[in-house]
């Protein structure tokens, strides 16, 4: 039987993709092995490394990003060195929420401040709304205002209302100017009411107060999910009051005026619009530019709120 060229052709590509395929497959186990063998090598030095080859292999881990790896970071919460644990604390933020919560926050009472500070921040990370009353008391009594202000940026990353209170509660003492630690209290705790306030608006945990300021067609408002914030979490009504006071105080930081213009346009009620427009013409360039997409949220809100 005379096979044709159009057929011997066929033939070779069917068995060309049979190659590619098994090909494919050997790629995919060599990988999958590679992937097994560079765990095990890791978990090794976590092991029986020295501290340096720990935290080496602690940071490639961290990179990973995946359950499995994190899994082999929890024998390093309780290492002898400090270093070490403070290292493990982020790198065990890809374990489910409430593993990760189990884990790190023992690790909220270790004697050393570095840990502590590290364990707060990754808390954050990890999102988990039960670390709150926990970081709420680590802000309480640790006597450390690295660990502080640590709690406090965690809270705002959660971005859960239960900790709302505890932050307006901050901005209601009055800002002591010889105290450097003060300021940067007092403006996470702003920020974090705002960050709160966005998140739940936009379901994105990764919120910047405006640094770059584009024309409004470059910038546009993400609509709300709930365009009557207020009323549907009122807690809120509070820190709104909190916020104006804040603006309105002379002797407030700066930095902690910006991020309460940025909170109260995350929060989007229209009773905070005397107050940003009052700062639209103030001397500080970022404040005044802060309280003019603050009143742009507003503004979107407002209207979403007409077409419900």
């Amino acid at each position: 039987m005379r096979v044709t060229n159009y057929e011997l052709r066929i033939t070779n590509l069917h068995s060309v993709i049979k190659i590619f395929a098994l090909l494919g497959v050997l790629c995919v186990f060599a990988e999958s092995s590679f992937a097994q063998t560079n765990l095990e090598i890791l978990a090794e030095k976590i092991n029986r490394g020295n501290d340096e080859q720990k935290r080496d292999a602690l940071f490639q881990i961290r990179k990973l990003e995946s359950e499995e790896a994190s899994l082999l970071v929890v024998p390093a919460l309780t290492d002898k060195s400090e270093i070490v644990r403070a290292t493990a604390a982020f790198s065990v933020i890809f374990l489910p929420k409430d593993k990760a919560l189990n884990v790190l926050l023992p690790l909220l009472s270790d004697k050393k401040e570095l840990v502590r500070r590290e364990t707060a921040y990754a808390l954050g990370k990890v999102g988990n709304p039960n670390a709150i009353n926990p970081l709420i008391r680590v802000f309480q009594k640790d006597k450390i205002a690295d660990v502080k202000n640590a709690s406090i940026v965690a809270l705002g990353e959660i971005g859960d209302v239960a900790a709302i209170d505890a932050l307006t509660t901050i901005l209601q003492n009055k800002p002591k100017k010889e105290n450097p630690a003060d300021e940067f209290l007092r403006r996470s705790a702003a920020r974090s009411i705002g960050q709160i306030a966005q998140i739940i608006q936009t379901n994105k945990v990764e919120v910047l107060t405006p640094e770059d300021y584009l024309p409004n067609k470059f910038n546009p408002i993400e609509r709300p999910k709930y365009p009557k914030l207020v009323e549907t979490f009122p807690v809120f009504r509070a820190a709104i009051g909190i916020l104006v006071q804040t603006l309105q105080n002379a002797r407030e930081f700066a930095d902690v005026k910006r991020e309460a213009a940025f909170a109260l346009g995350a929060i989007g009620d229209e009773s905070a619009i005397p107050i940003l427009q009052a700062n639209l013409n103030d001397e500080d360039y970022y404040l005044a530019e802060i309280a003019k997409e603050a009143l742009r949220k507003i503004s979107v809100y407002s209207s979403e709120k007409g077409l419900e």
